[in-house]
This record gives C-alpha cells, structure tokens and sequence, in this order.
C-alpha cells in the first residue's frame, strides 16, 4: 500500500489508502451478503424511512458503473429502534415506528426488551406480519433513565437474564430471520461485560455481533476504544464483528478494520448530516478514492431532497418538525449565521426551506475538521444509574420492570 496524502481528509487519516483488491471480504448475515460490509446503526428518531432510503441511495451511487454481484447488497440500513413491550401490546407509537417502505429490501429493525417472553413474541410477530428480514437486540443504550432500571448498556452484567433474552428471540425466529446483538463495553472499566456477551450471543446462535466500543459511564464522551473491538474478534471468531464508534470518515472505516480485524463498521452519529458517506465508503471499500467533500451548494441540494421525502413519507409539511434536527446536522461547520439557522429552526414548508437554503452561498467548502464535529448525542464521562445491588452477583437471576423497558436511543 501507498501512502496518500490528501487535502481530504483530517490529520488522523492522513496515509490512509483505500481498500485494495481482496482486502476485505462481502459479510454474510444469515442469508444477507453485505458488500461494502456497512450498517446504519438504527438512532431513534432518526433512522426512518426518509433518512434510511437517502442513505441507501448515496450507497448505491458508490458503486455505479463498478462491478456488483447480484447475490450482495451494499449494506444494511437498519430502521428505528422498537421495545417488545409496546409492540405485542399494539402501542400506536410503536407501531408506526415499525413501518418500512413500500419496496424497502431487505427490511431490517432494531428489537429492545427487557422480558424474554415478550422479546419472543415480538420476533414472532415482526418474521410473520411484518415480513422484516433481519433483527438486530439492542443492548447499548447508556441514558440513566434506562439503566436505573437494570435496561440498556446495564443488561449484559446480568449474564443469564442477557442469554435467555437472546435464546428467546432466535428460538422465536426459528431459523427465518438472522438475529444480531449489540451491546458496549460494559458498565465501566471495573466491570466489563463485552466479551462475555459476545460469546453468549455466539453460543446461542446469533448471526452477529456489533460492539459500540465505549462503555455506559463514558456515555458518547471520548474516544471509541478500537483495541476492544480487536479483542472481541479475537475472542468470538464463528460470527461476524461489526464495530462502532468514531467512524466519521470514510477512511476511518477501513482504518478500524485494518486495525482490529473486525468483519464489518456500523456507522451513528458520523452519518447524520452527512448521508454521502455511503457513497463514500462504497467507493472507498472498492479501492477508489472518496467522492469529494460536497460544497454548501450540494449540500443544500441533499436538504432539499431529504425535505422532499420526508413529506411524501409522512403525507404532510407539518412533518418537517422533524426535519429540523437534521438540518441542523446539514449545516454544522458551514458559516451560514445565526439567523439562518434560526429561519431553518422555523420552516414550516417546503417553499421555506428552499427561501432559506437559497439565501446561503452555494461554493462555501465544509471546513474538514467539521467531518468529525459530534452531532447528535453529546456528554459524559458519567457514573453509571443502577439499581441497588446490580454489581453484587453478575449471574444471580434478574427480573426487570416494564419502566427499564422504556423508548430511548439505540446506544
């Protein structure tokens, strides 16, 4: 490998080549081949149909006029995160929340619960009414109210409660779906749960793994620890290993994987504002260098259609409430000033939108240090909320409350 040095690209991945020929191999989940080995991370609130089909679409703009096997997919684009609970119980909320587009392919979602039972109904009626091609267990999710509970990043520590939610759900899938799981570090540095809970999950059946490596304490505060995402690949070798954290770059995604091993990247809070990452990383996973950084102008131009998308899914311009976050994530780094970020807080239109992205100047760069500003989830380091006595005995029997089971992000 050459070293290369690009305007493109922050310091740390200065000398970061693409993938060359064989470097990497297509992933196989289940009967799902991912090519390039790529996952949305699903984020609540955030990963709905408008957002996942843009990505998707950046991705196969990657690799156009490339060479593609028809038996892969370029990447899996996982929907929002669902408790169990609310799910067999018919929430409105939660039911909505598990829609997919009309040909969405393959349809993927993200499954949390607290209740091996209920987990196991769920999976069973998300394979047989909702016709969804993968599940993905969700274990990260570090906020307090969460772990208060023994929920969230706190659930592995309990190791039988962890295994029988994962038994559950891939006896419920009975062999139709592929089951993956996600899950951090562990609690803190004293007290940490990842190997332990790749194995289990290896043990039971899991079609893989996907390690966010930071732990709940650190919440989304510093550096993502790729060295424990080498560990765990070292340590569960039957399934595949997706790592999390940090990826903010395309160059950052081939850098993880030269650097641990791991079979395959699922990209957070890197994406958000930024959906032509995937275009990026198909192409850097190809072998060629990434598309350049968009100027303002092309910027504005993804609002737009990412705007557009939003009201065709949602039948209304109300909708664009919910747009407004992600506009946010759009413009952070560029020198658009306060008072257009303002007027992009108050749009209510369609027609307001474009008024206010036609009032910015069209070749404005996106300064490269902005690439790896945080959007989204900010704060810690943080003690972990447990309940009293959860660290006494990591394998004694645990039952939760509903309330660990509440609607909160993916981790």
């Amino acid at each position: 490998m050459t070293n290369v040095i690009s305007a493109d690209r922050t310091s740390i991945n200065q000398g970061v080549p693409p993938a060359v020929d064989g470097e990497f191999q297509p992933v196989s989940v289940g009967d799902i081949t991912l090519w390039p080995p790529v996952m949305l991370a699903p984020m609540a609130g955030v990963t709905d149909v408008p957002f996942r089909s843009l990505c998707k679409d950046f991705a196969e703009r990657g690799l156009e006029g490339r060479p593609k096997s028809p038996k892969t997919i370029c990447g899996l684009f996982v929907n929002q995160m669902i408790t169990a609970r609310a799910f067999v119980n018919r929430n409105e909320k939660t039911m909505n929340l598990a829609k997919f587009g009309e040909n969405e392919h393959p349809r993927s979602i993200q499954l949390y619960g607290t209740d091996a039972e209920y987990i196991g109904k769920a999976v069973r009626q998300l394979v047989s009414e909702e016709s969804v091609d993968h599940i993905d267990l969700n274990f990260g999710c570090p906020v307090p109210k969460v772990t208060k509970h023994g929920g969230g990043g706190a659930l592995p520590y309990k190791r039988q409660l962890f295994r029988d939610i994962i038994r559950s759900a891939i006896s419920a899938a009975d062999g139709h779906v592929p089951v993956t799981v996600k899950f951090r570090m562990g609690i803190d540095d004293t007290h940490l749960t990842f190997l332990d809970a790749g194995k289990i999950a290896e043990e039971e059946g899991a079609s893989g793994i996907t390690l966010h490596a930071r732990t709940v304490e650190q919440l989304y505060s510093g550096h993502a620890r790729w060295e424990a995402i080498a560990h765990l690949k070292e340590h569960v070798q039957s399934i595949p290993v997706f790592g999390n954290g940090d990826i903010w770059e395309p160059f950052d995604a081939v850098r993880m994987l030269r650097e641990t091993n791991a079979d395959g990247v699922v990209i957070g809070r890197g994406c958000l504002g930024r959906p032509w990452l995937f275009q990026q990383l198909s192409e850097i996973f190809n072998g060629f260098e990434p598309s350049d950084i968009p100027t303002l102008g092309k910027v504005s131009e993804v609002m737009r259609q990412h705007a557009e998308r939003v009201v065709d899914w949602n039948g209304t311009q109300d909708a664009l409430r919910t747009f407004r976050k992600h506009a946010t994530w759009y413009l952070t780094g560029f020198p658009v000033g306060s008072e257009a970020r303002r007027a992009i807080h108050q749009i209510t239109s369609l027609v307001e939108l474009r008024q206010v992205l036609d009032s910015f100047d069209p070749s404005a760069p996106l300064p490269l240090e902005a690439y790896r500003l945080p959007r989204s989830h900010k704060g810690g380091p943080k003690k972990a909320t447990l309940p009293m006595g959860w660290l006494d005995d990591p394998f004694a029997d645990s039952k939760l409350s509903p309330e660990a089971e509440q609607l909160v992000s993916g981790g």
